[in-house]
Formats: structure tokens, sequence, C-alpha cells
């Protein structure tokens, strides 16, 4: 790259990447999901680059639950497209399953299987919020 492209490439500081794997999902306007994570997950936003002329953003870095989840916009444009979410879960390992719970709920995320103790042992169950991503909780059951 030359020092002019350098100078004109918007940079992202070095944000702490958390967790072996990272979950990146491309959601119909993940700034708006973005607020409404933090609200439901208690999210920590790490990073975002701001929105282009479109109003998209291509990247926001958060932390929930002690791991880096990243949210972008589509970019057709550039080969990624909106798709509908298919064939995966979201799975938050927590302390305080009732207090994670409750402020999902609250925060308006869609019961899809109430919170159950599961033959593996622990407590668990799946909502879905209105961005189409499917999250379950689970936590162990104190004994």
């Amino acid at each position: 790259m030359t020092d002019t492209a350098e100078q004109t490439q918007p940079s992202q500081p070095r944000v702490p990447v958390h967790g072996g794997v990272v979950a990146y999902l491309t959601v119909d306007g993940p700034v708006k999901a973005a607020e409404f994570y933090k609200r439901a997950f208690d999210a920590e936003e790490a990073f975002m680059f701001p929105v282009d002329e479109k109003g998209r953003t291509m990247h926001i870095h958060l932390y929930i639950n002690g791991s880096s989840v990243m949210l972008g916009d589509a970019f057709p444009e550039y080969g990624h497209a909106l798709e509908k979410p298919q064939s995966f879960v979201m799975q938050l390992v927590v302390e305080d399953f009732d207090a994670w719970w409750k402020r999902a709920v609250d925060a308006g995320l869609e019961v899809i299987i109430e919170p159950q103790v599961m033959f593996w042992g622990d407590r668990w169950g799946q909502l879905r919020d209105s961005f189409g991503v499917t999250w379950a909780m689970n936590a162990p059951v104190n004994e």
C-alpha cells in the first residue's frame, strides 16, 4: 500500500478479541442490533466503524458475556448478501440464569423454548431476537 492509500483508509484500533471462536453476524441494522444487545445481554461496545453514506456499517465489535461478537450490515455489492439465519444458535453459558433470562425477555426477545432442566442436567431455554438470531441460555443447576 502506498503512503497515500494508507492515509485514506480508516483504521481500526487494536481491540482485544475474546474467545477462540467468534461469531460474525450479518444483520439488517447492526447499529440497532448492538443497542438492543446492550439492553438484552449487557453487551459492551468495543469498537464500531462509522456508518457509510447509505447508513451501513461494516463492523461493530461487542463483548457479550466475556466473548467477542461481531456485527455488520450486508454489502451485496461485495459478495456479502443478507441471508436468513439458518441452523445456528448463539449459546450463552451463564451463572445467574434468572437474571439473564429476565433481562433478555424484558428487552423484547421472543421465548421459543421456556427454561427447563434438560437431560444433560443444566437449565436451558431458547429465545429469538427481532433480527432473526436465535439465542439459548444454559446454566448449571445448583445441587
